[in-house]
Order: structure tokens, then sequence, then C-alpha cells
């Protein structure tokens, strides 16, 4: 069609891909980091587990979400002496009374509410670790966190004196998760994004050579002939 700027649709799908690329991969990028974290194990006290250097994918969550069971990463109380986060796993929450130990079928529990917990995954099957006994009643808005590893965890046990060693539902971070679902979503959302920047790319580069090529000669148009003018008789 004439008049039309060559290479002009190739401009505009460099546009829009690149557009999209980007939009994909910061909005991903940024989705991830509010929505996940990643963390190295720094210790022992979760084995088995979690060990020392395994690396771990934590989901952000209010610490009023966590239930018991569940693994979380938490900002310790000052009396903990670490300046860093800390996971452990909730035994009790709000309005629990968890104590050790019974003796059930010749090994010791944990119990919560008077009902013995399994848990499989204490290390060596030791659901107790010190030989201290306690008997406590979780406050509201707080929570009860002990180690998988019974016998090698500073957790709610050594601090008794401070509301029963329990630590603010506020000070989690994070719920460790095993599905990588979200995490691997995330990964090729961003791959994705960086993908279609670089065709994006790509295509500009492809557009401005179309703009650049010379167009070809037009062909030269004859002179217009004089008009022939009438001879007087």
């Amino acid at each position: 069609m004439a008049g039309r700027r060559p290479g002009r649709g190739l401009g505009i799908s460099a546009l829009v891909v690149g557009l999209l690329g980007l939009a994909l991969g910061i909005g991903g990028f940024f989705y991830g980091r509010a929505a996940y974290g990643v963390s190295s194990v720094g210790g022992d006290s979760m084995r088995p587990s979690y060990g020392q250097g395994d690396r771990v994918v934590w989901e952000r969550v209010d610490g009023s979400e966590v239930r018991r069971g569940d693994v979380v990463v938490f900002t310790p109380p000052e009396s903990y002496g670490v300046d860093a986060p800390l996971m452990k796993r909730v035994v009790g929450v709000g309005g629990d009374r968890v104590r050790c130990c019974t003796l059930v079928g010749g090994r010791e529990r944990v119990t919560v509410n008077g009902k013995p917990v399994e848990e499989p995954y204490v290390y060596g099957g030791d659901a107790d670790g010190t030989h201290t006994p306690y008997d406590v009643k979780v406050p509201q808005g707080r929570l009860f966190l002990l180690g998988d590893y019974r016998a090698n965890s500073q957790d709610s046990r050594f601090h008794l004196d401070e509301q029963g060693g329990t630590v603010s539902a506020d000070a989690v971070r994070g719920r460790v998760t095993d599905d990588r679902t979200g995490p691997a979503l995330l990964g090729t959302a961003l791959l994705l994004g960086g993908v279609l920047v670089f065709v994006g790319a790509g295509l500009g580069i492809g557009f401005l050579a179309v703009r650049r090529r010379k167009a070809p000669p037009a062909p030269p148009v004859p002179p217009m002939p004089w008009p022939a003018r009438p001879m007087g008789g």
C-alpha cells in the first residue's frame, strides 16, 4: 500500500513482545519476593527433617495462619541470644495445653490438650530429649515451638519463665513448604519473561535493519511534451 512505512508490523511486534516479557519478568520477580523466602538451615535442631546446609523454601504467611505440625521461620526473642531467623516446629497454638512427657506404649510422648501427639519426624523417636518436664498453657496469639532433634534444640523448653517459653505469632516470617509448585511456576514466568525480552530485542533489530535499508530507486519519469501551438495562417 502506498505510504506504508517499511517494517512497521515488525516494529509493533518488537514493542509488544518486549513489553510483555518485561511485565512478566518484573511482575514475577516482585511477586516471588513478596510470596516466598529462601533460607539455609544453620544447625541440626531440625534433623532428620532438615539438616545443616539444606536450602528450604518458605511461604510468607501471617502467624495466625500456622497450625500444629507446621515448620515455621521466625525472629527469635532477645532471650535466645541469636541475631538470625530460626526454624522450629509448631507444637501448640493459642489455647493449647502442652505437656511432656507421658509414657505411652513404652515411649515418652508429648501431649496436647491431654492427647499424645504422633511425631514421626522427631530424631531417633525421642520426643523428650532433655528429660525436663513442662506443662504450658499457650496464651492466645502465641506459639509453643520445638525442634525435631529434641536433644539438640534451643526452643520453647528453655525459656519457660517467659510466657511459658512461647513465641509471639507476630514473630513468624513464614511457613516452610515442600511443595515446589508455586516457586516452579514463578521460575517459569521469569524464564519466559527473559526469553520474550530477547525475542523482542531481536525483532527490534530486524525492524531497524528494514528501516535503514535503501528503497529501490524509482524509474525515471519521462518529460511531458510541450503542448503544440496552432500556427497562424
